[in-house]
């Protein structure tokens, strides 16, 4: 239980300013709050972008470019991790369930990665989850994934294979059977999204049982369980993760007021649990990550 890298989630797809006011929008605050929580311990950080006029999600390349431009020239070293999972949700209609609804954003995969080979992160996640979520339905079929995956391997990116039921866990077995993954895969266990993985001990246990034997994985809860998770993951073996993206608050009844108030929590438990932070060049060490990948 040392070196134990943490990766900050930093805005996510969810998390609203109504829920937290501290909640980064434009490429600017996203950029500046990844670098604070580097500064605060955070060897990687997680990205998503918004909308800078509405702070609504947004899949645009170039808020993507000016995040990723501002933290490789202020922090080179710091790995940088890009979602790939907006693109796949889609919300059938009342009236007609082949028709979609307001709020499908269903891409082919070329489209939900063009961000990754237009600036090759060191890392990008790729969920392989499909599954009911709030109203609509996140699909990442097998074929789509492997073509999102190709992608990543053309461009040098190594993937981040996010979890949210036993189920995915089987089909990354299979797809590194086929050689769509490579052994050894850096993996994410999600606990907290309803009707996934539920947030507690047993299941974090139970999935981290299903996982490759040489699988490098990080596990982490969503709300209340977030940190609870945490200091679980840290315990049970795995690397952590903290942010906006998966919770608002820092304490009962007390927002977060930034990322890097979060990661400097973490790190405290952490410290405390006789453990250390791996920093960014201990990280790219240990995922064989190039120096950059710009």
């Amino acid at each position: 239980m040392t070196d134990i890298f943490l990766t900050c989630a930093v805005t996510g797809n969810h998390t609203t300013r109504d829920q937290n006011p501290a909640l980064p929008a434009s490429p600017n605050e996203i950029a500046e709050s990844s670098l604070a929580a580097a500064e605060a311990g955070a060897a990687a950080v997680h990205i998503h972008v918004r909308d800078p006029a509405t702070a609504q999600p947004s899949m645009c390349v170039d808020h993507y470019a000016a995040v990723v431009e501002q933290i490789r020239r202020h922090d080179p070293l710091l790995v940088i991790n890009l979602t790939t999972g907006p693109g796949g949700r889609f919300q059938p209609s009342e009236h007609d369930p082949l028709v979609p609804g307001p709020r499908t954003n269903f891409l082919v995969p070329e489209r939900r990665v063009e961000h990754i080979a237009a600036l090759r992160p060191d890392i990008a996640t790729l969920d392989l989850n499909t599954m009911t979520f709030g109203g609509e339905v996140v699909i990442n079929t097998p074929g789509n994934i492997r073509r999102m995956a190709q992608v990543m391997r053309a461009n040098g990116v190594r993937p981040e294979i996010e979890l949210f039921d036993s189920g995915d866990i089987v089909l990354l077995h299979d797809l590194i059977a086929d050689g769509t993954i490579d052994r050894a895969p850096l993996c994410s266990l999600v606990l907290g999204i309803k009707y996934g993985f539920p947030p507690t001990i047993e299941t974090l246990l139970f999935a981290r049982s299903l996982l490759p034997a040489d699988a490098v994985w990080t596990g982490f809860g969503t709300g209340r369980m977030a940190f609870p998770l945490l200091a679980q993951a840290a315990l049970a073996g795995g690397n952590i993760r903290i942010g906006l993206e998966d919770a608002v608050f820092l304490t009962r009844g007390v927002l977060a007021p930034s990322n890097a108030a979060m990661v400097s929590k973490a790190r405290r438990m952490v410290e405390d649990l006789g453990a250390t932070l791996a920093t960014s060049v201990q990280m790219r060490e240990r995922l064989v990550l190039a120096p950059t990948n710009g």
